[in-house]
C-alpha cells in the first residue's frame, strides 16, 4: 500500500471564493486520457458548472496522462476535494475501473500576474506535470496568507481583487 501524501494547506478553508489550479493524475502514469476516454473526461468537467452551484470552469486541457484545470469557486457549495473527488469518481465509473492517482495537486492562484502564468503554462506545456509555482510568484511575492479575494464579478473586470 502507498503512502499518500498531503500536499494541501492545512489550515486553509477550500471552499473560499478565487481561482484554484489543479493537476489531476492517471494512476502509474498511463497513458490513459486518449481517444474516448477523453471525451468522458472533457464532459465531466463540463457538467460541473451545471451539477455543482458555485463553480466555474476558466480553462483546462487534458493530456493522456494527466489533467490541468483552473477552477473558479464562487460561493460553492462544496469545497475544493470534493468536486474534484465527484469528478474523479465519476470518470472512474464511467470508464468501469479507477484510473486516477490517489489525491491530486492543486495551487491557490494570488493574484492575476499568476494567472495569467498558469494559463499560459497550461497552453504551453500539456505534456509537462508539474509546475515550478515559486517561479510564478518571483516578480509579485504574496505573503499576506489571505488568499479569499471575495466576490468574483468576471463581466467587469480580469481578476477580482
Amino acid at each position: 500500500m502507498r503512502a499518500i501524501k498531503n500536499v494541501h494547506l492545512s489550515h486553509y478553508n477550500y471552499s473560499n471564493n478565487g481561482f484554484y489550479f489543479v493537476t489531476i493524475c492517471i494512476d502509474r502514469k498511463q497513458p490513459y486520457l486518449n481517444g474516448l476516454l477523453k471525451n468522458v473526461v472533457a464532459q465531466f468537467i463540463g457538467q460541473l458548472e451545471t451539477k455543482i452551484r458555485g463553480v466555474e470552469i476558466d480553462y483546462y486541457e487534458i493530456a493522456p496522462t494527466h489533467v490541468h484545470l483552473i477552477l473558479i469557486l464562487q460561493n460553492s457549495e462544496l469545497v475544493l476535494g470534493e468536486i474534484v473527488r465527484r469528478l474523479k469518481a465519476q470518470v472512474s465509473r464511467c470508464a468501469g475501473f479507477q484510473m486516477w492517482q490517489p489525491n491530486y495537486y492543486e495551487h491557490v492562484i494570488r493574484n492575476e500576474t499568476a494567472l495569467e502564468k498558469i494559463r499560459e503554462y497550461i497552453i504551453n506545456h500539456p505534456l509537462k506535470e508539474k509546475i515550478k509555482l515559486e517561479d510564478i510568484y518571483k516578480k509579485q511575492p504574496d505573503k499576506s496568507g489571505n488568499y479569499d479575494i471575495g466576490p468574483i464579478n468576471r463581466a467587469t473586470t480580469k481578476w477580482p481583487m
